[in-house]
Formats: C-alpha cells, structure tokens, sequence
C-alpha cells in the first residue's frame, strides 16, 4: 500500500466491537439501498474509479487504504474526509500523514460523477462512495469481486485526538488485541492484511529492519538499505512484486522473510499465511469476508450522521 501499512488499525485502546457496530445501524445495510433513489450507483463510481486508476497507479491501493483508516478511527463514516478550517481533523494527525492525495480525489472524483446525475444527487453517502471505492480499487486491480452493503451516514466530526494508529514494529499480541476489539480472530486479521498486495511503503517505515532485522532477507535488506540511503528522507519500496495487481504475492513474499513491515504476520500465524500464499481462492474469499464485516463498524444512522454535500464539509 502506497506508504504506511494499509491495514493496520492498532489502537491505544481497543474499543468494543458493541459498542461500534449497533444492531440498528448494521440492520439499515443492503445491498440494494439505492436501488430507488439512484440505481446506477455502482456504474457510475465504477466508471469514475477506472478514471482514476488510469490518471495514477497510486490511485487504488490509496483509496483501498483510505477505506481502512476511515473505518478503524471512528468507523465507516467518512471522517477521515473532513477538513476543519482550524487543522483539527483526522487526516492532518500525524499518523495519517502518510494517506496519498489520490485516495481523497478518487473518492471526490467519484462523489462528484454520482451528484453530476440530477437522480442521485445529495442522496448517496460519502461512506458508501468510499466503500464502493475501495471495493472497485480492488476488483479492478484482479481481486475478487464482491458486493458492497450500503445505507451508512457520514459523520459529522473529524478530530485529531480521535486517532490512534500503530508504529510498524506492534507485534502479533498488539495487532490481535486491536482487531478482537472490532470483532475479529486473528485469520480474519491476516486476510486484511493481504490488501497490502497493493501499492508500496515509504522508506521510513521499514528503515529500522534494513539495518538490525535478521528475520528479513539479507539480500533484499542490502537492496533496501541502496535505496533508501539514496534517497535521504525519501525513497519507497513495493510490498510485494506484483505492487498493481489484487493477488496473494504478499503471502508468498512472507514465506520468504521478504516482508517490509516489522508488524506484519510472523512465526505464530505461519498456518494462515501458508494457507494464503498457497491458496488464492482461499485468501480471496476470506478477505471479502472480512472488508465486509469491516464496513459494518462504526456505522452510523440517520439520528447520527448525514448526507455530506461535500465530503470534505459537514453540512
């Protein structure tokens, strides 16, 4: 994923997967929510995402990590989206600094194309473009198709404090500890974490391994420590060889000691990994599994959210 690990939600404090999925709210999900109210929902962001990924390589896996921090933070509600004219907002933590511009103008594009229909327009949720987003980032990059439940609200509020992101060296207790809170085991979590197939990671994230790390290949720690020292301050690395393509090379990668992030799966969840990278199909229908579960949480009704005109703007 273009830098900071995609999905890697872990939290200071692990908030209760009650208290962030409500019965109410995870009941109003459907398929078919805009079936009267815009029915040509999916085309439309579907059309508007291939745009994007045609304009920048960066566009998929962006957006696909955009859904992911949205939904981790505060829930899918589209928060991350919102700019406050005081600079107290989620993207503008520290931790979120690392989100590429081309996940937010993906989902603006697309936003923009669904209003662009007189029947659609201020009718469709930022959450939900966000979510058939991300969804599109990954079918059109090779993954597996699957279809998106819909009907969340957006939030209203977007704050700093709210945000509580992983350094890349939390370990497997930390990340489970994170991802039981929001209702997941631990196969669940590792078939996330194979959306970091796509896109790359920034040289600082994994710099810390290329010098002191044995578990990481040797000869690609060698390679590693030429690209970043070449670009001081800068520089990337692809997470896996296939950087633009949905498909379970990050596993195999794994098997090899040739994952980039200290927080990425290890000795102790070898079953799942070997499971994956010997299996697409398997990796590819737990992880539909999982992204589904994960745009249930934090979703929000329309007592709590609302129809955000512009994303970047509550109403």
């Amino acid at each position: 994923m273009a830098s900071r690990k995609l999905g890697l939600f872990v939290a200071a404090a692990v908030v209760s997967a009650a208290a962030l999925m409500p019965p109410s709210a995870v009941a109003q999900l459907r398929t078919d929510y805009y079936a009267s109210v815009c029915p040509n929902l999916e085309n439309i962001v579907r059309g508007s995402v291939r745009q994007s990924m045609a304009q920048s390589q960066i566009s998929a896996p962006a957006a696909l990590r955009l859904f992911f921090q949205d939904c981790a933070v505060t829930g899918c509600d589209a928060s991350i989206m919102i700019v406050n004219s005081n600079g107290d907002d989620e993207w503008r933590h520290s931790d979120n600094q690392s989100l590429k511009r081309e996940g937010f103008l993906t989902v603006l594009s697309a936003k923009a194309a669904v209003d662009s229909d007189p029947q659609c327009r201020n009718k469709v949720s930022c959450a939900d473009i966000l979510a058939l987003a991300a969804r599109e980032s990954v079918v059109q990059s090779g993954g597996p198709y699957y279809q998106v439940e819909l009907g969340r609200y957006d939030g209203r509020v977007s704050t700093r404090a709210s945000v509580a992101l992983p350094h890349v060296n939390f370990n497997l207790d930390q990340l489970n500890a994170f991802f039981s809170g929001l209702g997941f085991n631990q196969t669940e979590m590792i078939a996330l974490l194979g959306a970091h197939t796509l896109g790359a990671a920034d040289c600082p994230f994994f710099q810390y391994r290329i010098r002191s790390d044995p578990c990481m290949d040797q000869g690609l720690a060698s390679q590693l420590r030429g690209t970043c020292g070449a670009n001081p301050g800068g520089g990337f690395a692809f997470l896996d060889p296939s950087p633009v393509a949905f498909d379970n090379a990050f596993y195999r990668n794994l098997q090899g000691g040739r994952g980039l992030l200290g927080s990425e799966p290890g000795a102790r969840s070898r079953g799942a990994v070997d499971g994956y990278a010997a299996n697409q199909g398997a990796f590819f229908a737990n992880f539909v599994a999982a992204v589904t579960k994960l745009g249930r949480v934090g979703v929000k009704t329309a007592a709590t959210g609302e129809i955000r005109r512009d994303c970047r703007f509550p109403n």
